[in-house]
This record gives C-alpha cells, structure tokens and sequence, in this order.
C-alpha cells in the first residue's frame, strides 16, 4: 500500500516528536500531533507507530535506530529485547520478548525478508516463526543467535 502524502508528514512529525522528548502514552502523542494541525485517531497513531518499529520501553516510546547496518536490518536497538530462542517442533521457532517489544521484533523481521522465514505472528512478548523445514529452521536460529546473542 502507497504511502499518501498526509501520512507521511504524520509519520516524519511523529519521528521528530519522539526525537525531540519523552513521550509515555499514544494519547499524548495524538494530542501532540493535533496541535500541530495533524488530523489523527489513536488507531492511525498505533498503525503508525508499528509502521515505524517504535517499541515502547522504559516507560516512553523508542525510535528504531536510523544508523542501523543493512547487515543487520532494523535490529540495532532492538537487540536488548529479546530474551529467548525455543523450537517447537522442526519449523517453528518462539522468539520471546521484554512486554511490548514482540510486534517490533517481528516488524523487523518481516522487513529483513530472510530466506528461510515462510511468516511471523507476534503477540505481547512472543514471536512464533514459520519455516519450511528443519534445515530453513537451523539457519533461522543461528542468524537470531548472531544478532541477539541470547
């Protein structure tokens, strides 16, 4: 789906925002963004916010790094939020995650388009990932490791 041009300065207002301060609930966010002349709903703020892989943490809402390496996608700050790599069974892995950080996460890792990941479903602070097969799953794992060291 295309970007339209409202969205965008939305998203870019939203970024500058929570560059410029602490900002603790989406409802302060969206009272931030109507001063400004945005149009917002809550709804479109949380899409937005999940669009952009702002995780919530510390009681404030985080910006993904803008510096992270292609080698690493989205994952610079989001290292710290994961806590554990399970299997369930050969193609199915559960990443679990810090309270609020798994939609992020799995964000991340749909952007990243590996090979091996057929799709994700997140919860609150779980992830489970699908793979064809035993071997696409062992690959999996081993990336996860590298990036998260867990």
């Amino acid at each position: 789906m295309l970007m339209d041009r409202q969205q965008a300065e939305r998203r870019e207002a939203i970024m500058r925002i929570l560059r410029g301060g602490r900002v603790r609930k989406q409802e302060d966010l969206v009272r931030l963004l109507k001063k400004e002349g945005h149009q917002v709903t809550q709804s479109s703020v949380s899409r937005d916010l999940r669009d952009l892989g702002v995780l919530k943490a510390s009681g404030g809402y985080v910006l993904p790094a803008e510096d992270a390496t292609r080698a690493n996608g989205d994952f610079a700050t989001l290292t710290h939020f994961v806590v554990g790599i399970r299997h369930a069974g050969p193609c199915l892995t559960v990443l679990r995650t810090t309270i609020g950080a798994a939609q992020s996460v799995a964000v991340a890792i749909d952007r990243a388009a590996w090979p091996e990941v057929v799709g994700t479903i997140s919860g609150d602070d779980t992830i489970f990932i699908a793979t064809d097969g035993a071997r696409a799953q062992a690959e999996l794992t081993e990336r996860l490791r590298s990036i998260f060291r867990v």
